[in-house]
């Protein structure tokens, strides 16, 4: 097997004969499926992220910020949907140790609810057994059915957009292990983007309308990219003198790395006509967040096929830059 979305490609072609009473609006494939309601132009948008030791955090991590992350990180597809986040479940494998001194989980649940209050989402239930520590969420938001912002909307022609600075979160991993050197300014930056992401709800809400697609950048902004690009049809051109610069002291290629290559940012990348420009704009500047135009959808000959070339970053010849010395994005079985 190829890798974490082969194998996924694998399990949904043994589950496509399944006959279901009532099919969802929308399956396996994007950042949420989507359900409906008793009221037609609604829909459920349902999620599930799992978080593993030594995989997505370590032990080490603080207790408080990682619950806070546990839940945020599936708070971020609802708002690349474009959802109200509203219920979410727990599940969560827990070290016998953790139930005879409950400090450690005590303080995990205080970041947890610290973010459903922060996020007005209601915890209804959930399952607990022993072992390694491994945390399991599903989430539940409100859409309109007709205004959800899947990957596959993207037109040719559209603008891409994404939120924020991606990149910090891996270029604070980079400095926790691997010691590099990062100006103490750049490392608080990192540090919060790493242990305490914001789940772009409220831009996800304000894209309604304005939007083609959408998804968040939890495995790498050319990755994460690349799944619009293949379920739209089309291909992805970024243009290197637009995307976010440099931070000052920090080492020019490993940033290309963090900012193209790294995961668990949780910004949101968008596709909107040209035509959305101003309104935005606007849009980021009520919410205080810098929202960046990075490059354009195009129809290509080849257009949609899920291959390295599908996303290019063009420099400022016009010529596409070499990538191949990034990794494609995070992948759990690569």
């Amino acid at each position: 097997m190829a890798g974490e979305f082969a194998l996924i490609e694998h399990l949904l072609r043994q589950t496509r004969a399944n006959q279901a009473t009532h099919p969802p609006v929308l399956g396996p494939g994007d950042d949420c499926a989507l359900i409906q309601t008793s009221r037609p132009d609604l829909a459920w948008a349902v999620t599930t992220d799992m978080l593993v030791a030594g995989v997505h955090f370590l032990e080490s991590d603080n207790p408080r910020d990682l619950g806070w992350k546990t839940l945020a990180v599936n708070l971020s597809d609802l708002a690349a949907m474009g959802a109200v986040p509203r219920y979410v479940t727990l599940a969560a494998a827990i070290h016998p140790a953790d139930a005879a001194d409950t400090s450690w989980l005590d303080a995990f649940f205080a970041g947890f609810i610290d973010c459903a209050d922060t996020y007005g989402v209601a915890l209804i239930g959930g399952d607990t057994t022993r072992g390694p520590r491994v945390f399991s969420v599903t989430a539940m938001g409100e859409v309109l059915a007709n205004h959800a912002l899947r990957r596959s909307g993207a037109q040719a022609g559209d603008d891409i957009w994404v939120s924020g600075t991606p990149g910090y979160a891996t270029l604070g991993l980079q400095a926790k292990l691997n010691g590099v050197f990062l100006p103490p300014d750049v490392t608080a930056q990192a540090e919060r983007a790493l242990h305490h992401p914001v789940p772009r709800v409220s831009l996800g809400l304000g894209l309604n309308g304005l939007a083609h697609s959408a998804i968040d950048v939890s495995d790498g902004m050319l990755q994460d990219l690349g799944h619009i690009a293949q379920a739209s049809g089309l291909d992805a051109m970024l243009s290197e003198g637009q995307l976010p610069p440099c931070p000052r002291g920090v080492d020019p290629g490993l940033w290309q790395f963090c900012l193209l290559g790294g995961g668990d940012d949780y910004e949101l990348l968008f596709t909107a006509p040209v035509s959305a420009r101003r309104d935005i704009t606007g849009l980021g500047n009520s919410l205080a967040l810098p929202l960046t135009r990075i490059g354009s959808m195009r129809r290509t000959a080849e257009a949609g096929t899920m291959t390295p070339s599908n996303v290019q970053v063009l420099d400022e010849a016009q010529k596409p830059m070499d990538l191949s010395r990034l990794r494609a994005g995070f992948d759990h079985f690569a």
